[in-house]
């Protein structure tokens, strides 16, 4: 029988494309703006990269494999359920979230004023307290797709503990 590590790190990344017409997500929090992200699900790439971080700690598929978007059950889904999915995972196989840290990148819109409010989504969905939730958002300088306003990518890294360790 293999032991099972005390620690796990997982390490997320998500891309999307900004488009008109598309409400804009990210964190489960919609952020007034007048683009917002092309995708099968609500389309939110900073819960798609950590709920891909708490999936890769664990070893197991990425979020496509859960909720693939052929499926038409999956369309315009909110992406809290993903997350959702995601530590439950984590947690049928004894492990709870340590701590997560998060980096969204973006020319515009300006986020820092919706941090607050995006970390207490995230704490809730999660039911992890928001000490435990590391957020920054900082811009590309200008350079290439995101630059150029062309998408919002975000990158996640968690870490899982298996429980009742002695």
């Amino acid at each position: 029988m293999t032991q099972e590590l005390p620690i796990r790190v997982g390490h997320g990344y998500d891309l999307h494309r900004l488009t008109k017409g598309r409400k804009l997500i990210l964190g489960g929090v919609q952020i007034p703006f007048h683009l917002g992200l092309l995708g099968h699900s609500d389309a939110d790439c900073l819960t798609h990269a950590l709920a891909d971080a708490i999936l890769g700690a664990m070893a197991l598929p990425d979020i496509g494999h859960y909720f693939p978007d052929t499926d038409e059950n999956n369309k315009n889904m909110d992406s809290k359920i993903i997350l959702k999915k995601a530590l439950s995972e984590a947690e049928n196989k004894n492990y709870q979230i340590g701590n997560i840290d998060l980096t969204i990148i973006t020319e515009e819109p300006k986020l820092s004023p919706h941090i607050k409010n995006i970390k207490n989504t995230l704490s809730q969905t999660l039911n992890l307290e928001t000490n435990r939730i590391g957020l920054k958002v900082t811009t590309n300088e200008k350079i290439g797709a995101i630059g150029r306003m062309e998408g919002i990518a975000a990158f996640a890294v968690c870490t899982l503990i298996l429980k009742n360790i002695n």
